[in-house]
């Protein structure tokens, strides 16, 4: 393929498409959704950082073939619907986020608050979106020791992402807040708030207590 994407086979149907950065691969997304019906049958079309999957493919061959001739550039993809989250900046390491950026706490929440953001993919656990759209000068590295348990709402973020845990599990990135909302109910059609596309505003409000 050309403009930095490369194709690797996957097991007996699947191929997965490489892609030299997240921002393409969004994109490459995007073009996959949009151009669905053009292309052999395919079960899954699942994008991660910077990769692409897609699996259960009627005609591997032929969709080979049919991708070595796109050409993917940085364009962003179209808007999806907004999800606001409420979020009470009150977490552990938004003190050291803020070291880390030079900045006062009440200028951090300002600085995380402001973008407008994007789901590029989702994993790691339900309803667990990774979201791009903080300027790259604010990446901040994992902890060096992840808590055993990071409570369900919490808000965070490393490197390039910014995340909301669904539910407590172990985790490692920089706390900065909670919401009350919930990411992920299994009971609610669709389960997830977060998918691929969606972007997402964070509303600073006051701590509940």
């Amino acid at each position: 393929m050309r403009d930095g994407l490369a194709l690797r086979p996957v097991g007996e149907d699947a191929l997965l498409v490489e892609a030299d950065c997240t921002e393409r691969a969004e994109s490459l997304y995007a073009h996959l959704l949009a151009r669905r019906s053009e292309l052999p049958e395919i079960t899954e079309i699942v994008p991660a950082a910077r990769t692409v999957l897609l699996d259960g493919i009627a005609d591997r061959a032929a969709l080979a073939r049919q991708l070595a001739d796109w050409q993917v550039s940085l364009h962003p993809p179209a808007d999806g619907p907004l999800v606001e989250v409420p979020t009470a900046y009150d977490g552990a390491d938004l003190p050291e986020v803020a070291a880390l950026w030079d900045v006062s706490v009440e200028a951090a929440v300002r600085i995380h608050a402001a973008p407008e953001y994007r789901v590029a993919f989702c994993g790691f656990a339900p309803g667990f979106g990774y979201l791009t759209g903080l300027p790259a000068r604010y990446e901040v590295p994992r902890r060096d020791t992840p808590r055993s348990s990071v409570p369900a709402g919490a808000v965070a973020l490393a490197g390039p992402f910014t995340g909301v845990y669904p539910r407590s599990s172990p985790g490692g990135w920089q706390l900065l807040g909670r919401t009350t909302l919930a990411l992920w109910d299994a009971r609610r059609e669709p389960a997830a708030l977060l998918a691929p596309g969606v972007r997402v505003r964070f509303l600073p409000v006051r701590a509940p207590r």
